[in-house]
């Protein structure tokens, strides 16, 4: 305990000079509160008035030790001509002892006083035999039990408020830990959202412009840039896209199409004219039954995969064929992509593998599961997602 823990708090200070000042004062007028009891000299009220108020300094740091000195003063006041202040002091170091005592303390004191209490009246009562005897009871209650009693109650009321106040700022903390994981969950899907966006027309726009540099033909450049062209407009347009849904959605601002697997056909086409430069080919096989379609996200989750698979063929595979098969069997819906696999002429474009980890990802947040490597001479994408509307919101 530091030393500024051991100074009294002002309030004691003031409890303590303002109730022995009041004990001295009754004292010095003659005003007792037993007179007629003679057994010692009237000045020796002033021995428990002067040690229970130098108890009420310390109060609140030692309420172990005022307790036991204040009952001692009392009980020995009881021998004295008696002073109505000592009591008085009494009773607040009870109050005093449950409020900043120990736990075990603020528990025990209200059940003790009150037996206390009961055991006095059925003495007094017993050995007077006269209802007048009562009093010495309801006094004792007043005197110990009273005190103890209302500090219970006020600790109580404390200790609820401190838990509540406890669990208001756990609630918050809580609160704060699922806005910054929804913040995180949201910027890693714009993350996922704006890679397959983008990244397979600057793929394009990256390989044809090597070739452009690489080979000095005036025709050969032209088909090139006509394909940059053609592809910096639509990433230019899918990139303000992603920002018109980024801002706040206003009255008059139309809802953007999210894209499905019936823009796979048009995603092949476009991806058979970046990739015609490599002797990419690409062919769609999609084997799906007619029915009712599938939920948004697993139509969105699954022209994404293909998508990035597709742009990573044009960036890795070498010439050949690149298959895409779709097909829904039960409750699943397959999406697999097959490319040829090998030593590669000509230009590259870059790869960081954020793609991969986005395909899992899509995969896995809808309950799915995904695997891509190298089998044989081909590099091969599968996909299984969940096809039920019941499954995904599971």
């Amino acid at each position: 305990m530091t030393e500024k823990s051991l100074r009294p708090h002002r309030d004691d200070v003031f409890l303590a000079v303002v109730s022995t000042a009041a004990g001295l004062l009754f004292w010095s007028l003659g005003v007792y509160s037993s007179p007629g009891r003679d057994f010692l000299p009237a000045w020796a009220a002033l021995v428990p008035l002067v040690a229970l108020g130098a108890m009420e300094l310390l109060r609140r740091t030692k309420p172990n030790l005022t307790l036991a000195v204040g009952t001692v003063g009392v009980v020995a006041d009881q021998f004295t001509v008696g002073s109505l202040a000592t009591v008085v002091i009494f009773t607040d170091l009870m109050y005093a002892a449950v409020v900043y005592g120990p736990p075990t303390m603020a528990r025990r004191l209200p059940v003790t006083t009150g037996l206390i209490t009961v055991v006095v009246t059925i003495a007094s009562v017993a050995w007077l035999r006269t209802p007048q005897a009562l009093l010495i009871g309801t006094i004792t209650g007043i005197v110990s039990f009273a005190p103890a009693l209302t500090g219970a109650t006020l600790r109580n009321h404390r200790e609820a408020a401190e838990a509540a106040g406890l669990r208001a700022e756990q609630t918050a903390l809580l609160a704060e830990m699922d806005r910054s994981q929804a913040v995180a969950a949201e910027r890693a899907r714009m993350a996922r959202e704006l890679h397959d966006m983008v990244a397979n027309h600057l793929s394009a726009i990256a390989i044809h412009s090597t070739a452009a540099l690489s080979i000095d033909r005036p025709e050969t450049s032209r088909d090139a840039l006509g394909v940059i062209r053609e592809n910096s407009v639509q990433g230019l347009a899918e990139m303000r896209r992603l920002i018109g849904l980024l801002r706040d959605a206003g009255a008059e601002q139309e809802a953007a199409a999210v894209p499905s697997l019936d823009g796979l056909e048009a995603l092949l086409e476009q991806a058979r004219t970046n990739g015609s430069a490599s002797g990419l080919d690409f062919v769609l096989a999609d084997e799906r039954p007619p029915g009712r379609a599938l939920p948004a996200p697993v139509e969105l989750a699954a022209y994404r995969i293909v998508q990035e698979s597709l742009t990573n063929a044009l960036k890795h595979a070498c010439p050949g064929t690149v298959t895409v098969r779709v097909a829904r069997t039960g409750a699943a819906l397959t999406v697999a992509v097959d490319s040829p696999y090998g030593d590669r002429p000509g230009p590259r474009a870059p790869g960081s593998g954020a793609g991969l980890v986005g395909m899992r990802e899509r995969a896995e947040l809808l309950g799915g599961e995904f695997e891509a490597g190298r089998s044989g001479e081909s590099w091969r994408v599968r996909a299984s997602l969940p096809a039920e509307l019941e499954a995904v919101e599971a």
